[in-house]
C-alpha cells in the first residue's frame, strides 16, 4: 500500500536513523511523471517526493509504524521546505499553500508464538468523516488496506509455511487532480501494481519436503472495476480524478448524488485468476533446477472478453531475482 518493488528504479537519498526502539526512515526521490516518449530523444521532466517511516518495537515480537509521503506538484523544482526530516509534512504542505499529493498510513505486525505472523497496512489517501460515515462509496473517500497472515511449520510439519493476504483499494487511490502529483513514476504504479478500485486475495504455500527439494504454489484472484463508457471510475491513477468522471459543477442539484456509487469493483468489471506451481532442486549452493506450471484466467463479461494462457518453464536458475508474472 505504501511503497513496492514492483516499479521502475529511481534515484533517491535514504536515511535511516535508529533510537532505543525507534527506527526512523527518511527517503528523498526524484521521479519522472507522465510522459510520451516520442518525437526523438530528448531530456524527461523530473518531479519529487519525500517519505517518512516511523516505526516502534513494542516488543520483541510487536511493532507499529506511522507514514507519510508528499508528491510534489511542480516540474524540475525541488520544493526545499519539504528537506525537513521531522515527521508529519501536511504543515509544510499547508505552510506552502500547495496542493501537493500527501497521503498518511499505519502498519502493523506482530509474531505469536514462533507460529504465526499478522500484519496489516492502512493508507489514507483522502477521506472526509461525515462521507466515511454516511456515504461509503463516495468519491472522496480514498484509502487502501492490507491484510495478511503466515503460519510457519503449518500442522506440525517442518518446513511447511503458509500465507494468506488480502488487499482492497478504494477508487481513485493514488490518483490526483494534478497528472505530475499522482503516485506514479515512470509510467507505472508506486504501490499496487493495479493501481486502485480493486479487490485482490493471495495464497500461497511454500514447502521443502527434502534437503535440496522446494516447492512454491501460489494463487492470485482479484476483481478491479475499469473505466467505461468515457466515464473514469478510479482505478487508473494515471487519471486525473477530474477526467471523465462522472460529476457536473458543484451548483448542479445532482452533483452530491453524481458523487457517490463509487464502490470497489464498480465500473466495468474485470476478474482474474493467476496460479503458480513451481518445484526446484539445488543442483549446487546456489544453483538450482526450476519448473513451473502457471495460469492464468482473465476475463471482462461486459466485453465478452475471457482470455487464458498456460505457461510452462524449465530453467538453470543462480540464485538471484527471478521474472514472475503476478498480474
Amino acid at each position: 500500500m505504501f511503497l513496492s518493488d514492483w516499479g521502475n528504479s529511481y534515484l533517491f537519498l535514504k536515511l535511516n536513523t535508529r533510537i532505543w526502539k525507534l527506527n526512523y526512515q527518511n527517503i528523498f526521490m526524484e521521479l519522472m511523471p507522465v510522459f510520451n516518449k516520442s518525437g526523438g530523444d530528448r531530456v524527461l521532466d523530473k518531479k519529487y517526493q519525500v517519505m517518512h517511516h516511523l516505526s516502534f518495537n513494542i516488543s520483541k515480537s510487536v511493532t507499529v509504524g506511522l507514514f507519510e509521503a508528499v508528491t510534489f506538484g511542480r516540474k524540475n523544482h525541488f520544493d526545499f521546505q519539504y528537506l525537513n526530516p521531522i515527521i508529519f509534512l501536511r504543515p509544510v504542505e499547508s505552510g506552502n499553500g500547495s496542493g501537493d499529493k500527501a497521503k498518511v498510513g499505519f502498519d502493523f505486525k506482530a509474531n505469536v508464538a514462533n507460529k504465526f505472523q499478522f500484519y496489516a497496512q492502512l493508507l489514507l489517501d483522502e477521506f472526509v468523516l461525515s462521507k466515511l460515515k454516511n456515504d461509503k462509496n463516495n468519491y472522496v473517500n480514498k484509502y487502501g488496506y492490507q491484510l495478511g497472515a503466515k503460519y510457519i511449520d503449518a500442522f506440525g510439519m517442518p518446513n511447511l509455511d503458509l500465507q494468506g493476504e488480502i488487499n482492497r483499494v478504494r477508487p481513485f487511490t493514488y490518483s490526483h487532480y494534478d497528472s505530475v502529483s499522482n503516485y506514479t513514476h515512470y509510467n507505472q504504479p508506486m504501490a499496487h501494481p493495479l493501481g486502485a478500485n480493486l479487490q485482490e486475495f493471495i495464497g500461497i504455500v511454500k514447502y521443502q519436503p527434502a534437503k535440496k527439494w522446494y516447492v512454491y504454489a501460489r494463487a492470485i484472484y482479484y476483481y478491479q472495476g475499469l473505466d467505461s463508457a468515457g466515464y473514469n471510475f478510479g482505478g487508473n491513477p494515471f487519471r486525473s480524478y477530474n477526467d471523465g468522471k462522472p460529476l457536473v459543477n458543484p451548483g448542479d442539484p445532482l452533483s452530491a448524488q453524481r458523487q457517490s456509487g463509487f464502490a470497489v469493483g464498480g465500473g466495468m468489471k474485470a476478474t482474474c485468476m493467476n496460479a503458480l506451481l513451481q518445484v526446484s532442486y539445488e543442483l549446487k549452493e546456489n544453483l538450482y533446477v526450476d519448473l513451473s506450471l502457471q495460469h492464468r484466467s482473465y476475463k471482462v463479461p461486459l466485453l465478452n472478453s475471457n482470455t487464458s494462457n498456460t505457461l510452462f518453464t524449465a530453467g538453470i536458475r543462480l540464485n538471484m531475482f527471478k521474472r514472475v508474472y503476478d498480474f
